[in-house]
């Protein structure tokens, strides 16, 4: 495992030990003003778990587009390390998919402002299973994985977390630079289910129907009979480290 992993300029990384969570530590330190760029992560043999914190410009659903661009960053660089049969999909909600086969998530959170308000901070949160839960009776559950069971034993996590935040910071540029669009393209290409029925629990209330595509901002277009619902990405935002 790397000893001292190495950063894109403008970020800048904290380790953490034993059962510290990133996501709740970086959303405790962007509440008291923590530098954005800033990289908190933990890694242990059986999890990489690590929370970024960025300083968003423009009001909540402008800016929480931060969390495709997060995506899309993890799965370059996936690609990039794990070997080339190794696929990466996202479910709307922020599930990753290696393999077809739930392996982790994304989360996020932010700086509680009114709808059209700036944000002062959005956290963005990666757990990724390394090792199976039991490692003595692997396949236990066909429709969950992890890395060591798709081929990645000889990943290096922390090589994996600092590709993670240059593919990330490469795609917020495209962003910055070229608009949404570039991202978007990426993205349909990944996200699991488009076209096909979804069912989610979202801030305690479920929602079901056809997943049609997405609105400008990637809010989720739910169709159920005659009706499309537009779910916002502000539906993934944590409260109190829950959703």
């Amino acid at each position: 495992m790397t000893p001292e992993l190495t950063f894109p300029p403008l970020f800048q990384g904290e380790a953490l030990t034993g059962a510290a969570d990133p996501f709740a530590k970086a959303c405790t330190q962007a509440l008291l003003g923590c530098d954005a760029g800033t990289v908190i992560y933990n890694i242990t043999p059986d999890a990489l778990k690590a929370a970024i914190i960025f300083a968003p410009e423009g009001p909540m659903e402008e800016a929480l587009p931060v969390l495709i661009a997060c995506e899309v960053g993890f799965q370059n660089a996936l690609g990039a390390l794990a070997p080339p049969e190794v696929s990466v999909h996202f479910r709307w909600d922020g599930e990753i998919l290696v393999n077809n086969a739930r392996c982790g998530r994304m989360r996020m959170a932010a700086a509680e402002v009114a709808k059209d308000a700036d944000l002062d901070w959005v956290v963005i949160g990666l757990e990724l299973p390394l090792l199976p839960p039991d490692p003595e009776t692997p396949g236990l559950t066909p429709d969950q994985t992890c890395l060591f069971e798709e081929g990645c034993a000889d990943l290096d996590p922390g090589l994996l977390l600092e590709a993670w935040t240059r593919h990330t910071l490469v795609w917020i540029n495209r962003w910055s630079d070229e608009g949404l669009r570039p991202l978007s393209t990426e993205w349909r290409g990944l996200v699991d289910k488009m076209g096909e029925p979804v069912e989610m629990t979202l801030a305690g209330q479920s929602y079901s129907g056809t997943f049609m595509g997405i609105d400008e901002s990637f809010g989720m277009l739910l169709r159920q009979g005659d009706d499309t619902q537009l779910l916002p990405l502000s539906l993934l935002l944590e409260q109190g480290g829950e959703r």
